[in-house]
């Protein structure tokens, strides 16, 4: 195994922990700590086992960070 691919597993454990905590802003200060920690992991990951699996982890990171991902394509929506 890859340490890209070790990485990106360790963050899927740590924002799974993360979000069993109580939060009193509804986690979005720590959806924004993995964003900004989970996109380099992201390029490491594409970089180092190709396309493919890049795509495979960000599903993976989408999944977990849903709500992020639904409010950006609403916000996409009403732009376009």
């Amino acid at each position: 195994m890859s340490w890209s691919i070790a990485l990106a597993g360790l963050w899927g454990i740590a924002a799974n922990v993360l979000a069993m905590i109580p939060s009193k802003d509804n986690h979005w200060t720590r959806a924004y700590i993995l964003i900004a920690v989970g996109i380099p992991i992201l390029g490491y990951v594409t970089y180092e086992n190709g396309p493919w699996i890049g795509l495979i982890v960000l599903a993976a990171g989408m999944s977990v960070l849903r709500w992020p991902v639904i409010y950006l394509s609403r916000w996409l929506r009403k732009r376009i």
